[in-house]
């Protein structure tokens, strides 16, 4: 099962590349044939199998010779592998079915971020829906995922209007988070994406790929708390609370 899941997810990876780079441009995702960005040429599924592709034609189109972007059998093998790994942990069911799609989500909005410093309100509207899904699945959360997505909202917020160091996409972000995981989940991706944000920041300031006046995308460190609460949040909030108990 979890081999099924992970060839699926290099699939969606594929498509997952397409629209990282057409969501900036505002291109529709669906009616336009692929095609490489370089010479034009229409690429056929062979063209478009993910990460053999790259492979097989040492990272270059095999039309016109240019180089691709390392970024797509990245993408392709990254989404696989999570695929592989919710599977691991929650078999086949509607959780593991939605974390997967909102893994991808996740996924296209943190290299989007990084390349062009905004959030979709196009992507934060699919989250919003995956919220709505898990409630309709069990209608005793319902007011935790409110109350999730309003705290997750105001704190961002707050942030945003005292540091102005958070953009519209973020807080959107953040809220449509707290309305899958509820006040628990939103606390946990908001704490840790912080600490993630500032480890992170402090290694690339050592190794000198950024200085203190670089701007640096949020909506990753939002992202991979979001992953981290997903696999090992119960297990993390159990050690503190032991820890404080």
């Amino acid at each position: 099962m979890a081999i099924i899941f992970f060839i699926t997810g290099l699939l969606i990876g594929s498509f997952l590349n397409v629209c990282i780079y057409r969501i900036p441009l505002h291109k529709s995702i669906i009616k336009t044939p692929s095609s490489c960005g370089s010479c034009g040429h229409r690429l056929n599924y062979y063209d478009m199998l993910p990460v053999v592709n790259y492979v097989i034609n040492s990272g270059k189109c095999r039309y016109c010779g240019e180089k691709y972007s390392i970024q797509y059998p990245l993408v392709e093998l990254s989404n696989g592998l999570l695929y592989g790994a919710i599977a691991l942990k929650y078999g086949y069911s509607l959780a593991a079915v939605l974390y997967c799609i909102l893994g991808s989500i996740l996924i296209t909005i943190s290299v989007i971020d990084l390349k062009h410093k905004i959030i979709s309100d196009g992507l934060n509207i699919v989250i919003a829906a995956i919220s709505i899904i898990f409630v309709l699945n069990d209608n005793s959360i319902l007011t935790d995922r409110i109350f999730g997505a309003l705290l997750g909202f105001v704190l961002f917020l707050a942030i945003a209007l005292a540091t102005d160091a958070m953009g519209g996409g973020d807080i959107k972000l953040i809220a449509g988070l707290g309305a899958v995981f509820g006040v628990e989940g939103v606390l946990f991706i908001v704490f840790f994406s912080f600490v993630i944000g500032a480890a992170i920041s402090v290694v690339l300031l050592i190794i000198k790929i950024k200085n203190r006046k670089d701007e640096l995308s949020f909506g990753p460190f939002i992202s991979i708390a979001a992953l981290l609460y997903i696999f090992y949040g119960s297990k993390i909030i159990n050690l503190y609370l032991s820890a404080v108990a």
